[in-house]
């Protein structure tokens, strides 16, 4: 990818602060939510399509190190696929992968075979759980297959990733006061869930169980992405004040994150927020509050 001059002056400020985090003293990192696919598998994927210049590439962990550097401690992979056996692929990928330590998978709740592939995936103890689109929580809240398999989900000690628009918000109020051992990871905070509602947000946030992703900060104004900090505190301020310290986890959205910025000014926006709240918070952030959610696995 091409990037401009001032593109590369903000990598270059990212990269520094990437260097810094190398510190012992700073805390482990774990990014949540990172897709990995490859075009050139003899199956394709279903996604990105090919006319997606930037996103239709081999993204993997080689790929992935070249971009964030070595002080991640660890990844949540995020499946992007609808494919079934893409589940197996990633777990597959993952054995020979220490970088990788948790798979949110795609199955659909309320779907045919749901308990049977639920069992076969969580086998694999790097299966963490699910991602579910906001439609499909929409029409699916009143549906007994569907919460019935969602309790199947909690049963089991997994999570569930929610995608989609504010029309999801209601919703997951009411899966949250229905199963409220199950836990709940609102991606892609503060830029998502598009139009969302602060009081809505607060009160699906009263709920212990019930995460923020903070995985889209950076946001394109008049054609621009700023990379001042200054510019994003009061949306980041929103959400911590609506979920507290304990309950807001890292997560980059690489490689989607790319069509607002490289991976190291993506970072280094939260990077700064998070280090101005003090160690505590940081170490919650990139590592302690994520392990609570999906409780990832500890490799070497």
């Amino acid at each position: 990818m091409g990037l401009t001059r001032r593109e590369l002056l903000i990598a270059g400020a990212g990269c520094s602060a990437i260097t810094a985090l190398g510190d012992p003293r700073m805390p482990n990192i774990i990014d949540t939510h990172v897709h990995f696919y490859d075009p050139t598998r003899p199956q394709g994927v279903p996604w990105p399509p090919k006319s997606d210049a930037l996103l239709y590439r081999t993204v993997l962990p080689p790929q992935y190190k070249a971009v964030a550097g070595s002080f991640v401690t660890g990844v949540v992979i995020v499946e992007a696929s609808a494919w079934l056996e893409d589940n197996q692929w990633i777990l597959d990928l993952a054995a020979d992968n220490p970088l990788i330590v948790g798979f949110v998978g795609h199955l659909n709740p309320g779907a045919d075979g749901f308990g049977e592939n639920l069992a076969r995936f969580s086998k694999n103890r790097l299966f963490r759980g699910i991602r579910v689109s906001g439609g499909d929580i929409a029409k699916g809240v009143s549906q007994q297959a569907f919460m019935d398999d969602l309790r199947r989900l909690a049963e089991a000690g997994l999570s569930m990733d929610a995608l989609g628009n504010s029309s999801m918000v209601a919703p997951l109020i009411t899966i949250a006061e229905k199963i409220p051992l199950l836990r709940l990871v609102i991606d892609h905070m503060p830029v998502e869930p598009p139009g969302w509602k602060p009081d809505a947000m607060r009160e699906l946030a009263r709920n212990p169980h019930v995460y923020s992703k903070v995985s889209t900060v950076l946001k394109r104004v008049d054609g621009k992405v700023s990379d001042d900090p200054a510019a994003y505190k009061a949306s980041l301020d929103e959400v911590w004040d609506m979920f507290g310290a304990d309950r807001v986890m890292y997560g980059s959205n690489w490689p989607v994150s790319e069509n607002l910025a490289p991976y190291p000014a993506v970072f280094n926006i939260v990077k700064q927020y998070v280090t101005a709240r003090g160690a505590a918070d940081s170490d919650k952030y990139f590592s302690k509050n994520s392990k609570a959610c999906y409780r990832w696995i500890e490799r070497t």
